[in-house]
């Protein structure tokens, strides 16, 4: 009989004992401990069992959980001696940061004391007898959700001090989520005062302390050492890139297929293949994501489960607020098609929207993008990864967070709907609309009066080629600058007609109105022989439309058509 399917079970111990489904990942408890480094940093995406990692390793370990050998008995650690003895025998102390997501740094500060000093309270056992002196027990009382920066810093310390000296050895510390507070510091633009408060934390904690064994920490992303692990030179950490417990988190397609046996759906692997494959960790390729797994198994049919766990914020506002090679590289990657970019592991959020490649390398590290090719380059030792959407899974989010962009100015198919119809009139009265509500949602740059026309063209491109890809094939012809944004759009039906595009900004030196621009656009369609690429692949010239865009500022202009 099939084991009950627990949603969003992350304690390891209720799955356990209730005999919920689970995938034995004991053997990262054997590897991790065998590494024998001091701190581990671990990345993965969201919702790829790093909390029931954590939830396992503390409850293998921590003291409190001694005797409990029915939690492992039948995996895979619990058939060797040594790790059996071991079981129950570390002080543990096991934190999350996974609900710090206040939009003040006040707020999330207190939240970050308040975690730590719950940790307190759950150890007052320690203020029992005379293992604390005088100064320790006051210092204790003061670990409040109020405490100072001075008492924050040192209180993880302090506790893994205290638990050493009662248990007789060093503690172990498991930190879960670390990196949730930086990335809301992001958003809500407190960055600087958190990095300072989580980097005087982080190193009193995790830097050559005395009283700690062993330190595991996780996250998405691999936030830079001078946000928040200034000097630490014994941190060990472990990427999506890297090899280390490259099977440790997430499902192998092995442990997928297995599952469906289980559940009867054996016939249902090319399906859920498609749908949510794609992920690699080091060179273990063909990872699916733990959620949407579990998912599918106790619904039966396929959706987007793991990219709707999240808001995606941060991502959205990259991607609509990024440059036009951003944008232009988003093109391909919609198209199925791969780009090619150096990833630096290291993110500064403070500096995502300016640093080359940041955009990608969150991407990467977040689960939107899988590697599917390395290519060194020998003068400089730098390595360019190829990157593609994860899968369909991610792809639908995508599109449906691009159609999300327009969803303020009406129905964006109402342009679709006049583009198809050669309604000029429609059309100009729904694009005015859109640029007026969207020029400034595309841009939050400095100088707007240069940024916005080209960002909001792109913006715009790759919502035709979402609300159009199931019956046009969409190719752009770039050209860096105002100058022009082509747009050709084949339809997949004999039928139909086809499309040019044609995007002018006004020139008050060259024009003397937008309908001269206008007239510009459509003569450089003409002039570059644009309809000759569309006839040479067999489609008759009186069934190419064309059609020139013209902006100043908000105001937007279209002729042409039949």
């Amino acid at each position: 009989m099939a084991r009950t399917v627990r949603i969003g079970g992350q304690d390891f111990e209720r799955i356990r004992v209730n005999n919920n489904f689970y995938i034995d990942k004991m053997d990262f408890i054997r590897k991790w401990w065998e590494a024998q480094d001091d701190v581990t940093l671990i990345t993965r995406p969201r919702r790829f069992g790093k909390t029931l990692n954590m939830s396992m390793l503390e409850q293998f370990f921590s003291v409190k959980y001694v005797g409990r050998g029915e939690l492992f008995e039948g995996l895979s650690i619990w058939q060797e001696e040594r790790y059996r003895q071991m079981q129950g025998t570390w002080p543990v102390l096991s934190i999350s940061f996974a609900r710090v997501k206040e939009n003040t740094f006040r707020e999330a500060r207190r939240s970050i004391c308040r975690i730590i000093e719950e940790q307190y309270n759950k150890n007052e056992y320690l203020l029992a007898g005379n293992l604390l002196n005088e100064k320790e027990r006051a210092f204790y009382q003061e670990v409040t959700a109020d405490m100072s920066d001075e008492t924050a810093a040192a209180s993880l310390r302090a506790m893994a001090d205290f638990l050493s000296k009662y248990h007789g050895r060093r503690a172990i510390i498991l930190l879960d989520e670390y990196d949730t507070p930086m990335q809301e510091a992001y958003v809500s633009g407190y960055w600087e005062e958190m990095a300072a408060f989580i980097r005087s934390l982080f190193n009193s904690t995790f830097k050559t302390n005395p009283y700690l064994e062993r330190a595991l920490l996780t996250g998405i992303t691999k936030i830079s050492t001078e946000s928040t692990f200034s000097d630490l030179n014994n941190l060990e950490v472990v990427t999506t890139i890297t090899e280390k417990y490259e099977d440790s988190f997430g499902f192998t397609e092995r442990e997928v297929f297995d599952a469906l046996e289980e559940y009867g759906l054996s016939d249902q692997r090319q399906r859920v293949k498609d749908w949510y494959d794609g992920f690699t960790f080091g060179e273990k390729s063909d990872i699916y994501n733990p959620w949407s797994i579990i998912n599918y198994l106790d619904n039966r049919k396929v959706g987007a489960y793991w990219a709707n766990t999240s808001s995606n914020s941060l991502v959205g506002k990259l991607l609509r607020e990024g440059d036009t090679n951003i944008k232009q590289a988003f093109e391909d990657l919609l198209r199925g098609g791969k780009i090619s970019m150096e990833i630096d592991e290291q993110i500064v959020y403070n500096q995502l929207a300016v640093k080359k490649n940041a955009v990608w390398s969150l991407l990467l590290a977040s689960g939107y993008l899988r590697v599917v090719g390395a290519m060194p380059e020998e003068e400089t030792g730098r390595i360019y990864y190829d990157l593609t959407l994860t899968n369909k899974e991610v792809t639908l989010m995508f599109e449906n967070m691009i159609q999300d962009w327009f969803a303020g100015s009406g129905d964006y198919n109402d342009f679709i709907k006049a583009l198809l119809l050669d309604d000029v009139d429609a059309m100009n009265e729904y694009m005015n609309r859109v640029a007026f509500d969207c020029f400034s949602y595309f841009d939050t740059g400095k100088n707007p009066g240069r940024t916005q026309p080209e960002k909001f063209y792109h913006g715009f491109v790759l919502g035709l080629m979402v609300d159009l890809s199931g019956r046009y094939l969409l190719r752009s012809n770039r050209e860096s600058g105002f100058g022009r944004y082509d747009v050709m759009l084949e339809s997949k039906r004999a039928e139909d007609d086809a499309f040019i595009l044609e995007f002018k900004v006004f020139q008050p030196k060259k024009e003397k109105d937008l309908e001269e621009t206008v007239s510009s656009a459509l003569a450089q369609i003409e002039e570059k022989g644009y309809a000759a690429e569309l006839m040479e692949r067999g489609i008759a010239a009186e069934r190419i439309r064309r059609y020139g865009f013209a902006f100043c500022g908000k105001e937007v202009l279209i002729g042409g058509g039949e």
